[in-house]
């Protein structure tokens, strides 16, 4: 066993004389500090725990028509600090019922936005859309299950449900979001699987579905609500941040954009940032985004360059002081890399005889 050096000590047992050292002054403050780092840290958990926090997290709608309001997360990407509240989420007051598009990224943000849409109507919510199934937008769907509320999604999400991908970023989250995803965190399925395009009505409002065709990720779906010409886009648009790309089909979101860009809307929410009322000025910062990385990246694969030496040599400075951009844009950068070599690829395979 190790003793720390210090002052000798003697210590009589029976007859035999046992001589030990004492720990010394530096040694035992060590010890000190690390106990006192702990209690601290055991104090923090005790503060922000949900079960301790009694009213969780409190969210304020904004409205934007007459029927549709949204919830603005914060600018970034998801943190203890800003409890993963950094995507938005909306939701539709109808005759009979409330429609909500997208969950946002914990349980207790969920039960957050149902009470916070108990104090604009008394209606119940009955359908939930998601957009797709990324981390920051499906965790809160657990508290509107337990509500009663259906769940849509398009078909295509099935593949991230069965993947590796899924289970390791909520393993992910629990970690760094403790105590909002905890090990009670589960990703919850749909219930109505969607194969396209569809349209509903509900309490006098007309809900037109739109699938992407395969953009930001594969399952992305919009939603159109005729009356208020309000879209809720998800994260085929993003205001104010650098767009989180990964291995996303930049090709066919630079596409869906364009089909995005035929609804006529006169209010467009992003999946992160402000409402916009000038989606043609607002999407250049997504659009000009995915085509620079497409066009820096694309240059690199035909040139055999090393992503490395390809990512050092790129001026980045249009995008660098936008919130997100240390935690995203390499990423981002190597997606956009692998998945033009699989373009190439493919392109190379079918002009062969």
């Amino acid at each position: 066993m190790h003793v720390p050096r210090g002052r000798s000590g003697v210590e009589r047992t029976g007859a035999r004389v046992t001589i030990r050292r004492m720990p010394s002054l530096s040694a035992l403050r060590r010890v000190l500090a690390r106990i006192a780092r702990s209690i601290a840290a055991i104090a923090a958990l005790a503060v922000t725990a949900p079960w301790a926090a009694g009213e969780e997290i409190t969210l304020e709608p904004r409205r934007v028509s007459e029927h549709c309001w949204f919830f603005q997360g914060k600018a970034g990407m998801a943190s203890a600090e800003n409890k993963g509240f950094m995507s938005n989420a909306g939701f539709v007051v109808t005759g009979d019922g409330v429609v909500v598009f997208d969950a946002l990224g914990t349980p207790a943000l969920g039960r957050a936005m149902i009470a916070a849409i108990g104090k604009v109507t008394k209606q119940p919510v009955k359908r939930v859309i998601v957009s797709h199934y990324h981390a920051d937008h499906i965790y809160g769907l657990q508290a509107f299950k337990q509500q009663g509320a259906e769940i849509w999604a398009h078909r295509k999400a099935q593949q991230y449900l069965a993947s590796a991908q899924a289970v390791e970023r909520l393993a992910q989250r629990r970690v760094e979001l403790f105590p909002w995803v905890d090990e009670n965190t589960k990703v919850v399925p749909p219930d109505t699987w969607l194969d396209g395009d569809a349209d509903f009505r509900l309490g006098g409002l007309t809900f037109r579905i739109f699938y992407s065709d395969g953009a930001h990720s594969p399952e992305d779906i919009l939603m159109y609500v005729a009356e208020d010409r309000v879209l809720f886009a998800g994260d085929l648009l993003f205001a104010g941040r650098v767009p989180f790309v990964g291995n996303a089909d930049s090709k066919g979101w630079l596409t869906a954009m364009d089909k995005m860009m035929a609804v006529p809307a006169v209010i467009v929410i992003p999946g992160h940032g402000p409402a916009t009322a000038d989606v043609a000025r607002d999407l250049v910062l997504t659009r000009d985004y995915v085509m620079y990385l497409r066009e820096a990246m694309g240059r690199a694969v035909r040139e055999m360059e090393d992503f490395d030496a390809a990512y050092a040599r790129t001026d980045w400075s249009r995008f660098k002081g936008l919130p997100a951009f240390e935690q995203a844009n390499r990423g981002n950068a190597y997606g956009t890399y692998l998945t033009i070599e699989q373009e190439e690829l493919q392109a190379g395979k079918a002009s062969r005889p």
